[in-house]
């Protein structure tokens, strides 16, 4: 199955290809040549988000494409500072990966020095009009970890809280492991198991 991931970050490219690499998928990123249209990602969740890129980029590519969409959320804060599904744009204006890690690491000292967290997660693929598939199912939602104050010395481009996210079992930051986090993660197995419910639905076709 031939797939085009509806983003614009490379990373998190890689790291889908990473999550699914024991799957019969070839996942791409948009043409070169396309011309990507704004989306207004004005859902009230991850999964609206999801369905509303996903359906936007399919009525340019005509081709089958899935998006995904994130919320992220604290214990303890009120809700008017939870990111929820705007974690890189606040107050209006969306942050580059520099100005997210000292928004995040001035919000964690604002608590205390260390935020439990959690991120939410949501897919929609769209392969043809009749077939749209849909989860936030809780298995595509990431392990509690702890959001800290003081930044990590590395950081990786499109992925900069995980210069402040601490894994509470170990007491180590997330680009301490070896290999990258996506391949320790869960998140990778709810991924697969999404995949492989559309295979296997495909094959009754």
């Amino acid at each position: 199955m031939k797939l085009i991931y509806g983003t614009h970050n490379s990373a998190k490219l890689e790291v889908m290809r990473q999550y699914v690499r024991t799957l019969d998928i070839d996942i791409a990123g948009f043409p070169a040549d396309m011309d990507v249209p704004p989306v207004d990602e004005s859902g009230s969740n991850p999964l609206e988000n999801a369905e509303i890129k996903a359906r936007t980029f399919y009525q340019v590519l005509r081709r089958p494409v899935f998006s995904c969409d994130s919320g992220l959320f604290f214990d303890g804060v009120p809700a008017g500072e939870q990111p929820g599904t705007h974690v890189r744009r606040v107050k209006g204006n969306s942050l580059t990966d520099k100005e997210m890690v000292a928004y995040y690491a001035a919000m964690s000292r604002k608590y205390g020095g260390r935020l439990t967290a959690r991120y939410r997660n949501a897919i929609c693929l769209i392969l043809d009009e009749n077939h749209i598939y849909r989860s936030m199912d809780d298995s595509l939602s990431g392990e509690p970890f702890w959001l800290v104050d003081t930044p990590h010395p590395r950081r990786i481009n499109g992925f900069p809280l995980d210069s402040l996210s601490v894994d509470p079992k170990t007491g180590l930051y997330y680009l301490d492991y070896a290999g990258s986090w996506a391949e320790e993660s869960s998140i990778g197995a709810g991924l697969c198991n999404f995949f492989e419910h559309v295979l296997a639905e495909l094959d009754h076709y």
